[in-house]
């Protein structure tokens, strides 16, 4: 899925365009830290006033007391601010992540059920958490840390030029290496982090469709091999977590070594000054409060800059995966359709009677569809479904049954045309949908019902699952509709879970209900009940439109449409 050739500063941009929308919570998580990089400065000046005081001039307990005082306020002041920090940095970053998982969700639903299923789930399920995730340390750490390596070493460095310009120059020109070799391992890590996230993908996708998979492997005898893959792909997402690593590790040994060396000079420049040895600039002034001053501040101005080189490998990270989140959002449902010299083809289409209120049908002008050049599945259809009717489609596998279908539903574009329920686009009007086979999620039997109905009553949930014929089984079930379920539906025949499924488009009471094949695969008790089920729909009203080939459904529809070699025509 990824794309190795997606341009890095679509990625930054996606990432400022995410960070406009949380610039306050950024603001506020810097105007925190730069507090507590104050509130720090300030304890060191009463921290090494109070050792000059005690060990030069021999002050009283007295005289200290109030610099204790100011020292302790110092440190409860910068500890207040360090928490502020780390709460407005984790709002942000929540904020950014909803975002993000937001317009990820936007795109699942823009694409359509049809698109979806192309991709595998373990890689959607990464993207969803782990990738999203990813973007936490970036603008929970790294961005505000890259605005107070800034201001904190700036208020150090100008305390340090007024306390002993020498310093300061030593201090000035050991800072730019932090940043230089931050840039240089900079180069590797994005790289590599965008390669362990697309690894991962893949190998979770895989992973899941292995196991999916499980029964048919173990029949055709290819559970080694399939063992082998998934070995083999382990094994390279291993080799890349630890090329990952290595960089981490040696960048963050080459910038403490810098950083290291920097203070030393500082410390040795300091010790020699008040020694006596060095009599260069104002080494002569040094007193053991400006040189302690300065001694405790020269860690504290490489902090700043060593927290923004551990964090560097955050940007790396959210680099990586929002080139993987971006490629997924990049990805223009394209629509199958015919292509333009096909569509553009025909000189006219049929005619069809205006309906009188589009309001109150379903309607298709000239659509036109295909999956493949040469072969279109739908020729300019133009067809109109008045509210309340009951359609069968029918016809011949492939000859376009369950495209109409997903058209209706806006699950596919049609190449040419339009298609509009009820005076309003297809994909924007909510509707019913049954597909060939049920879809579950762990849980009870009222959780799978509510998933299009929240607010549904315990009463109104009881009330569609008898409406399927499940009223029996409820019955003999102890937690009655709380009844465990899973995804696959065990503890439920097929055409039990098919019936819940069903017994969702009761609760939502939708004003047209879409169904392919409602009764394949089921057993005759279970078409029964279906069969009753939809006959009551009917009744009250709602529009239905199905693909079947079961002539008791035939009979339930008023009009019967056969779909075959691109045309859609009353039987």
């Amino acid at each position: 899925m990824s794309n190795p050739a997606l341009d890095q500063r679509a990625v930054r941009r996606w990432l400022s365009g995410l960070t406009s929308g949380n610039r306050l919570w950024i603001q506020g998580t810097v105007a925190a830290g730069t507090l507590a990089g104050v509130a720090t400065i300030v304890q060191m000046v009463f921290l090494a006033h109070i050792v000059h005081l005690e060990v030069i001039e021999k002050a009283s307990a007295s005289v200290l007391a109030p610099f204790f005082i100011g020292l302790v306020l110092a440190i409860v002041v910068r500890a207040i601010a360090q928490g502020v920090q780390a709460q407005l940095a984790a709002q942000c970053s929540q904020q950014v992540r909803r975002t993000a998982r937001r317009q990820i969700h936007q795109h699942w639903r823009n694409s359509g059920p049809l698109e979806l299923r192309q991709i595998s789930a373990g890689s959607l399920a990464r993207e969803w958490i782990d990738h999203v995730d990813a973007l936490h340390g970036y603008f929970a750490r790294f961005l505000p840390q890259m605005a107070l390596s800034l201001v904190v070493p700036l208020l150090i460095l100008a305390l340090v030029f007024y306390l002993d310009w020498l310093a300061g120059i030593f201090l000035l020109l050991s800072a730019p290496l932090i940043p230089f070799f931050m840039a240089l391992v900079g180069m590797g890590a994005e790289k590599l982090n965008q390669q362990h996230f697309e690894t991962i993908s893949r190998l979770s996708g895989q992973f899941l469709d292995k196991v999916r998979g499980l029964t048919t492997l173990q029949l055709f005898g290819q559970t080694e091999s399939a063992t082998e893959v998934i070995e083999q792909r382990s094994d390279h997402y291993r080799k890349i977590t630890l090329k990952t690593l290595r960089v981490a590790f040696l960048s963050s040994a080459v910038l403490e070594f810098f950083a290291s060396v920097a203070i030393a000079v500082i410390a040795i420049y300091i010790g020699f000054g008040l020694l006596g040895y060095i009599t260069y600039g104002p080494s002569s002034d040094l007193t053991l409060f400006s040189g302690l001053l300065i001694l405790l501040l020269a860690p504290e101005f490489f902090q700043p800059l060593r927290t923004l080189s551990q964090h560097y490998h955050d940007r790396a990270a959210a680099l990586g995966a929002g080139a993987e989140i971006l490629a997924r959002l990049g990805e223009v449902a394209s629509p199958i359709s015919a292509s333009s010299a096909e569509i553009e083809s025909h000189d006219s289409a049929p005619s069809t009677p205006t309906p009188i209120d589009r309001n109150e049908t379903v309607e298709l002008s000239g659509v036109s569809m295909a999956f493949r050049s040469g072969h279109k599945v739908l020729d300019d259809v133009s067809l109109v479904i008045r509210k309340g009717d009951v359609i069968a489609l029918t016809g011949p596998s492939g000859g376009g049954k369950s495209t109409l279908l997903n058209l209706m539903a806006g699950f596919l574009t049609p190449g040419r045309g339009e298609v509009h329920l009820f005076g309003r686009p297809a994909g924007s009007f909510a509707f019913g949908w049954l597909g060939q086979s049920g879809f579950l999620v762990q849980g009870t039997w009222a959780d799978n019902l509510r998933l299009t109905s929240p607010k549904a009553s315990d009463i109104a949930v009881d009330t569609a699952l008898r409406n399927v014929g499940l009223g029996p089984l409820l019955d003999s079930r102890e937690d009655g509709i709380y009844s465990k379920v899973t995804e696959d539906g065990q503890g439920l025949s097929g055409g039990q879970a098919r019936r819940l499924s069903l017994a969702r488009i009761f609760v939502a009471d939708y004003p047209i209900i879409l169904l392919d094949e409602p009764t394949a695969g089921l057993d005759s008790d279970s078409e029964i009940f279906v069969l009753e089920a939809l006959h009551k729909l009917a009744l009250a009203g709602k529009t239905l439109i199905f693909s079947t080939h079961h002539q008791a459904l035939f009979a339930l529809a008023n009009r019967v449409l056969l779909v075959s070699g691109g045309e859609v025509k009353d039987v």
